[in-house]
């Protein structure tokens, strides 16, 4: 994680991470003001909250109070040696906890991250830099040997070659690559989380039989990401964007809607219309970009090349952000890598989905057929051992499509995970089955999984795939576990060979489509310097709905953005016209506002808490509507999940309005005991909230401009880096 340092008054100190800021001082012994710990001290404090952590860790997930658990850490100095030390951790333990538990408590502290880094000895590396964000991989360790060269089943290129290929690309683009996170609790099974130094919204994660398997995973999902917007998808990219040459890319096309709002007639094919607008009911303005938000524009519409005959056909992009999310989204070392692994992601999914909706039985993988794969028998066996039952299925339907299934089932809760992978070679869908198990995951994790049911409306409910699509955490069936299949088992191969491999998978892959009846769709992105590509099987690949595009479309942004951020400069006519907007337009008032309206605000913050329920209580408390306020302020009260400090201030508003709505009260007989009770700060702000003194209290002013929405601006910054990328490489090649 990088930690950027800025110098302060005096001997304060100011470290800024993530959405996060650390002042540190020194003890006046020490010419400081005593006004913060200093470093010393937090780095001892690090060391018993990561103890605590994992004894709340292993707690929580045995159902044991934490209430008389009490923990505390002391450092013992050498008199001879200040740098040697010794540090004690002491855990005082209720009576009535188990001998069992008494052990595992103990045993959960020795896991500790900062005991086990301290303990190994890290490696500091003291370096001056002309420039900071300059140094772009600074903060990758995976650096594989240029001597050596790794292939692997389906890589065009030794993995080192793609590694290096790939972070020299980010490093060219300014984008420092910082991984947060590795980890490998069971044998030839690894993971890692990556993200932007800069803009950690933006990250991905790899996974891999190695360690650089899943780095290069891992740097492969970053750039499809970046190659696809998908890292900004849903999100404002400022005025500046919404108004260059182009917003998304180079060779995008913007349509104006018909009459009377009617699509217009170059965009999309009969094929999709079919698909998209069964009924009609599909406008012109559904389809505006939420990105841009520039309706007068017209639609933004990019590319794409139809398989069956070469023919380009222009998707509006606000389509693709509602239905397809990231999948079918992939890049590579040649196009024929890229395209294998999207239409492997294609099948996965959309296999997936019809087995777990379906409820279908699949067949067991026989034993002499899993003996081929001992690195991914190892494995299976490591989460056996750590008492985790695994199954292991061929989920290819009879070998018409190359995906397996690898399930885990979790004794101490009663919940399982379905995972499953795909690739024309049966061993690789096996081993992504595997790895995206513990992709990201700690063993603990797995204690949160959801049962399975016999309840078919749980597990074919549209939002239950979403959940599966995302983290593979939605419901199963129990009728997935039947010792009766609804298929034999089949040891399928799809594979291609020689040199051409990727590229015979890839049509191999096409053909299983088109035998389906379905149209494939190609973009292909290489304006940053990589090969990356997206492609649509309409009717086939979407993770939403298509009647999202009418009745939950992200562009629904465009009726609030402005008049949110514009909040403080409202008069009281358009702050009615606002509530009415929210009122009407069948909004989860639990919802957050971040989402409705595409800003990143800080998580910290009042604005990153802010839900439409919130909103509406704001804004009627600003129209002086005191009865619909209180109401709201009783369902934020009741349901919310907000700050304690948030939760304290509704508090004090809500005894404010219950005596302003009693005439038989007056606000001067209580005051003195309300502030008692409240504080003066919590006070002023409830009864300034409701004398028009105060207005939208915890929410900074903002604009369309963005003011004070630091790290909003660190992903449009993100964005822009591709944006000039892209607009030197159309101006080089025009």
């Amino acid at each position: 994680m990088e930690i950027k340092v800025n110098f302060l008054d005096k001997l304060r100190l100011e470290a800024k991470f993530d959405d996060f800021t650390v002042i540190a001082d020194q003890p006046i012994r020490y010419k400081g003001d005593g006004s913060a710990p200093g470093p010393f001290d937090y780095f001892l404090a690090s060391s018993a909250l990561c103890a605590a952590y994992f004894v709340k860790l292993y707690c929580s997930t045995r159902n044991i109070p934490t209430e008389n658990i009490r923990l505390s850490h002391n450092n013992i100095v050498d008199p001879e040696n200040r740098y040697q030390q010794i540090f004690k951790i002491q855990v005082e333990l209720p009576a009535d906890i188990s001998d069992k538990d008494r052990q595992g408590i103990l045993r959960s502290i020795d896991r500790c991250t900062v005991k086990k880094v301290v303990q190994a000895g890290p490696e500091f590396v003291i370096e001056e830099v002309a420039n900071l964000d300059e140094d772009a991989q600074a903060l990758l360790m995976v650096n594989p040997s240029t001597d050596t060269h790794t292939y692997i089943t389906g890589k065009d290129l030794p993995l080192e070659q793609t590694i290096a290929n790939m972070s020299g690309l980010l490093a060219n683009l300014g984008i420092k690559i910082e991984i947060a996170s590795w980890r490998n609790i069971i044998p030839n099974v690894w993971s890692l989380h990556i993200r932007d130094a800069h803009s950690p919204m933006c990250f991905t994660n790899g996974k891999g039989a190695t360690k650089e398997s899943a780095l290069a995973s891992a740097l492969g999902e970053y750039i499809e990401r970046l190659s696809n917007n998908h890292f900004y998808a849903g999100s404002y990219w400022g005025e500046d964007i919404a108004n260059a040459a182009f917003v998304h890319y180079p060779n995008e096309r913007w349509f104006k809607p018909g009459r009377k709002d009617a699509l217009p007639k170059e965009i999309l094919d009969e094929y999709c219309l079919e698909i998209y607008n069964p009924d009609g009911e599909l406008r012109g303005s559904h389809l505006v970009d939420t990105n841009s938000g520039n309706a007068e524009r017209g639609i933004c519409s990019l590319p794409y090349v139809r398989q069956s005959d070469g023919e380009i056909v222009y998707f509006p992009s606000n389509l693709i952000e509602n239905l397809y999310v990231s999948n079918g989204m992939s890049a590579g070392n040649t196009l024929a890598e890229a395209q294998v692994q999207c239409l492997s992601e294609i099948f996965e999914r959309a296999v997936k989905r019809e087995i777990l909706e379906g409820e279908i039985a699949l067949p067991d993988v026989p034993q002499e057929v899993l003996a081929k794969y001992p690195s991914i028998m190892a494995g299976i066996q490591g989460l056996e051992e750590q008492g985790f039952p695994v199954l292991v299925k061929d989920a290819s339907l009879g070998g018409i499509y190359p995906v397996m299934c690898v399930t885990l089932m979790n004794p101490r809760t009663g919940g399982v995970f379905a995972s499953f992978g795909a690739h024309p070679c049966l061993e690789i869908a096996l081993e992504r089955s595997l790895t995206e198990l513990l992709q990201g995951r700690s063993l603990e994790g797995l204690n949160d999984l959801p049962q399975p049911t016999f309840a078919s409306e749980a597990v074919t409910e549209s939002n239950n795939f979403v959940e599966h699509f995302i983290d593979s955490s939605g419901i199963v069936s129990w009728r997935f576990f039947s010792a009766k299949s609804d298929y034999d088992f089949v040891e399928w191969d799809f594979s291609g060979q020689g040199e051409n491999s990727n590229t015979d998978e890839a049509a191999t892959l096409f053909g299983i489509l088109a035998e389906m009846g379905k149209e494939a769709y190609v973009a292909v992105y290489d304006q940053l310097g990589a090969t990356a590509c997206r492609i649509l099987v309409p009717g086939y690949s979407e993770v939403y709905p298509v009647e999202d595009l009418v009745w939950d479309n992200t562009n629904k942004a465009l009726l609030f953005r402005a008049d949110i951020l514009n909040l403080h400069q409202l008069d009281d006519a358009s702050l009615e016209v606002l509530l009415e907007r929210l009122e009407n337009n069948e909004l989860d008032d639990y919802g957050d506002i971040a989402t409705l309206i595409g800003i990143q605000f800080d998580e910290n913050t009042d604005w990153g808490q802010l839900t439409v329920l919130e909103l509406k209580l704001l804004v009627n408390l600003a129209l002086q509507q005191f009865e619909e306020a209180h109401e709201l302020v009783g369902a934020f009260l009741q349901y919310n999940d907000n700050t304690v400090e948030r939760g304290l201030f509704y508090q004090a508003l809500n005894v404010v309005l219950e005596v302003l709505l009693d005439d038989d009260l007056e606000l001067d007989d209580y005051v003195v005991n309300f502030r008692r009770m409240f504080g003066h700060a919590r006070m002023d702000a409830a009864i300034g909230s409701t004398d028009g003194s105060v207005r939208f209290y915890g929410l900074t002013p903002t604009s369309l401009k963005l003011e004070g929405l630091d790290r909003h601006h660190r992903l449009i910054d993100s964005y822009r880096k591709l944006h000039t990328a892209r607009a030197n490489m159309a101006t080089t090649t025009s």
